[in-house]
């Protein structure tokens, strides 16, 4: 019979592959005047420049690594946001 077991993963980071890091996921920005700002209240809506299905940025600090699109898990996860990577960037060339 097969191994259908996956093969290990090469330790590509030493000691430092197992150390969490933060990703933040920009859905977009916006760009209020401050008077526009201060009169925002409780269910105010703060318009974005991106449309629902545009792609968002993943970021390790302010550095672009990747854009996904927004999804929703199913199953027992219903209702929670996740992120599809759909590109890379690569250690020598960032994202534009």
């Amino acid at each position: 019979m097969a191994d259908t077991s996956e093969a290990p993963k090469p330790d590509c980071g030493g000691p430092f592959s197992t150390v969490p890091i933060e990703l933040t996921v920009s859905v977009g920005r916006a760009r209020p005047l401050i008077r526009d700002l201060l009169a925002l209240g409780e269910d105010a809506i703060l318009p974005l420049d991106t449309r629902v299905d545009d792609p968002v940025e993943l970021f390790v600090g302010d550095r672009l690594v990747a854009r996904g699109e927004l999804q929703e898990l199913e199953g027992e996860e219903a209702g929670q946001l996740a992120v599809r990577i759909t590109e890379i960037a690569d250690a020598g060339k960032p994202l534009l």
